[in-house]
C-alpha cells in the first residue's frame, strides 16, 4: 500500500535524523582519539567537498556574491560557535543527553523570532518557551548533584543555533541551500584548522579514524538531503514534530555503542522540552504561523555539524 505524502514525509524526516545522530556517534568515537578541532578539520574538508560536488552538480554557485552577505557571514560564526560548543558537549556527556538539550531549539527560534524579528509570540507559546527551558534546567541541574559544566556548552550550542537559524531567515532567497551549506562547511573547517594549535596539537590520524570522520560526513549529507525529501513531500506542520525522533536515535545509540542509560532527570527534563515544543508548534498552527518552530527543521536540529 502506498504512503501518503504526509507519512512519507514524516518517514524521510526520521530517516534525516538518524543520519544525523549516527553522525554524531561516529564523532564521539573518534572524540577519544583527537581533539575537537582536528575533528572539525577533518570531517570538515569531507563534507565540504561532499556538498560542494553536489553544490556544484545542481549549480548552486551561480551567486558567489552572497558569500560575503552579512547574513551569510553571521549564519557562518553562529554554526562555527554551535559546531565548537557541541562538539565540546558531545565528548564529555552521554549523546542523549546532548540531543535532549538540543530539543529546545525550535522553543529558542521562536523566542528569538519574537524579541528581534517582532515575530507576533501570544502567551501561550510564550509560556510554553518559558516550561521547555524549564525542562532544560533538569537536564543540566545547576548547583545539584550530577551537574555537568558539559551541559552548558550543549545550552551554548542552543543559543548559536538560534543565531544561525535567524540569520538564515535573513538571506536571499534565491540563494541556494546548497551553496549556504558549503560556505558554512569551509567556515567551519577553516576555524578548525586555526584551532589545532591552541586545542593541544595535530595527533597523528589512524586509518579508522579517518574512516570514521568521512562516513560521518557521509551521514551528514545522507541525512541533508532526506530532510530535504521530507520537507518538499509533506505538510511541514504534519511532518515537523517528528524532528524529535533524534532524541529516540539518540537514546538508542547512545545504550547500544556507549551503554548509557538515561536517568530521571533527563528523561523528565526531555519530556518537558518535547511537550512544550508540540504544543508551542500545534499554537503556532491555530494562529496560522508555522515559520518559527519549522525553520529549525532545516536542515538539522543540531548544527549542521560541518
Amino acid at each position: 500500500m502506498a504512503l501518503s505524502p504526509n507519512l512519507r514525509g514524516a518517514l524521510f524526516m526520521a530517516v534525516s535524523m538518524a543520519g544525523f545522530t549516527m553522525n554524531d556517534v561516529l564523532t564521539k568515537v573518534v572524540s577519544d582519539s583527537m581533539n575537537m578541532a582536528q575533528i572539525m578539520l577533518i570531517r570538515g574538508v569531507f563534507a565540504t567537498v561532499l556538498i560542494g560536488v553536489l553544490a556544484w552538480h545542481r549549480g548552486a554557485f551561480r551567486v558567489p556574491r552572497h558569500m560575503l552577505d552579512r547574513w551569510m557571514v553571521l549564519r557562518a560564526v553562529g554554526e562555527v560557535v554551535a559546531t565548537l560548543c557541541f562538539l565540546t558537549a558531545l565528548a564529555h556527556l552521554p549523546i542523549a543527553n546532548v540531543s535532549a538539550i538540543l530539543q529546545a531549539l525550535p522553543l529558542g527560534v521562536t523566542m528569538g523570532a519574537a524579541l528581534l524579528f517582532s515575530e507576533p509570540v501570544g502567551w501561550r507559546r510564550w509560556l510554553a518557551i518559558g516550561v521547555g527551558f524549564a525542562g532544560v534546567l533538569v537536564i543540566v541541574r545547576p548547583g545539584l548533584e550530577g551537574f555537568s559544566v558539559y551541559s552548558l556548552f550543549a545550552l551554548g550550542c542552543v543559543l548559536a543555533c538560534v543565531v544561525r537559524d535567524l540569520a538564515t531567515k535573513r538571506i536571499d532567497a534565491e540563494v541556494p541551500s546548497l551553496f549556504v551549506s558549503t560556505v558554512t562547511a569551509c567556515a567551519v573547517s577553516i576555524t578548525g584548522a586555526a584551532l589545532v594549535v591552541p586545542y593541544g596539537g595535530w595527533t597523528p590520524v589512524e586509518l579508522a579514524d579517518a574512516g570514521l570522520l568521512f562516513g560521518a560526513a557521509v551521514l551528514l549529507l545522507f541525512g541533508y538531503q532526506f530532510i530535504i525529501l521530507s520537507m518538499r513531500t509533506g505538510d511541514i506542520s504534519y511532518i515537523a514534530p517528528f524532528r524529535y525522533t533524534g532524541l529516540l536515535w539518540a537514546i538508542l545509540l547512545g545504550y547500544l555503542v556507549f551503554g548509557d542509560v538515561p536517568d530521571a532527570a533527563m528523561s523528565v527534563g526531555a519530556t518537558i522540552i518535547i511537550g512544550s515544543g508540540l504544543y508551542a508548534l500545534y499554537r503556532e498552527q491555530i494562529v496560522g504561523r508555522t515559520r518559527p518552530a519549522a525553520a529549525s527543521t532545516s536542515p538539522a536540529m543540531a548544527p549542521d555539524g560541518l
